[in-house]
């Protein structure tokens, strides 16, 4: 099974600000559903609690929290085991956010599929630090440009080096 990140952040790594994206890219949303569609997706409930559509269709919806809660269509566990342990039998699962589901998922991942948003903003929620040295670079789109939110992008794809 291979694990993967899936995330949008700005040039000094912030990813959100309340609760909510900063930035509005269509081509990026578009990407997500195009990636995650037919997959599991593996989120915090905070993630879960702003999304706009809940559950995510055509995915299976798993929410990591420490809270007795239940959200209709989706499966809430407590730790990160539970999480993989609903995956098995996939190809690929994705983790999608929020920080501290990022920042324990991290050392676990196979793969990154970063969005780069070309500006720096101000925020409250950050991607952790990464140390991209473990990371290869299989694939990087050119430099596009979002006329409806004036941001310019690009989509950096990343595996996992092998240890040596």
């Amino acid at each position: 099974m291979t694990i993967s990140i899936i995330v949008a952040i700005s040039e000094n790594n912030v990813i959100g600000k309340n609760n909510d994206l900063i930035w509005h890219i269509s081509a990026d949303l578009k990407r997500f559903k195009k990636l995650t569609s037919g997959h599991s997706i593996i989120m915090g409930r905070k993630t879960y609690e702003s999304l706009p559509f809940k559950p995510l269709p055509k995915r299976k919806n798993i929410i990591l929290s420490f809270k007795d809660i239940k959200f209709e269509g989706a499966f809430v566990v407590n730790n990160i085991g539970d999480a993989i342990k609903l995956c098995e039998g996939e190809d690929e699962i994705f983790i999608c956010g929020g920080a501290e589901i990022y920042k324990k998922f991290i050392p676990l991942a196979d793969k990154l599929y970063i969005t780069k948003v070309h500006k720096k903003f101000e925020g409250d929620t950050f991607f952790p630090k990464i140390n991209y040295n473990e990371w290869k670079l299989f694939e990087s789109s050119k430099r596009f440009y979002d006329k409806n939110s004036d941001l310019d992008y690009t989509f950096l794809d990343y595996t996992k080096k092998e240890l040596e």
